[in-house]
């Protein structure tokens, strides 16, 4: 029985780790949305998953990008050589 459990917490684990890389692939896209003020072209349950992983925050009535948000962008782009 804990084998069954187990296999359900690591599948579990598995589509949140592959959730999560898809959105750190898609968070300068979503940024450049915002830039553009074209909030509604990012699905709602995203925003949501961006709220909840601190990449993304409400302030004012928008969206901005938070320092780890930032920081996951960085990590994403180019290194300049």
């Amino acid at each position: 029985m804990a084998s069954n459990s187990q296999t359900r917490i690591s599948a579990r684990a598995e589509a949140e780790a592959a959730t999560r890389e898809r959105l750190r692939q898609a968070l300068p896209g979503t940024v450049g949305h915002l830039q553009n003020h074209q909030a509604d072209r990012i699905d709602d349950s995203d925003i949501d998953a961006y709220v909840r992983l601190n990449w993304l925050e409400w302030h004012g009535g928008g969206l901005r990008l938070t320092i780890t948000g930032r920081n996951v962008c960085a990590q994403l782009a180019p290194s300049a050589a």
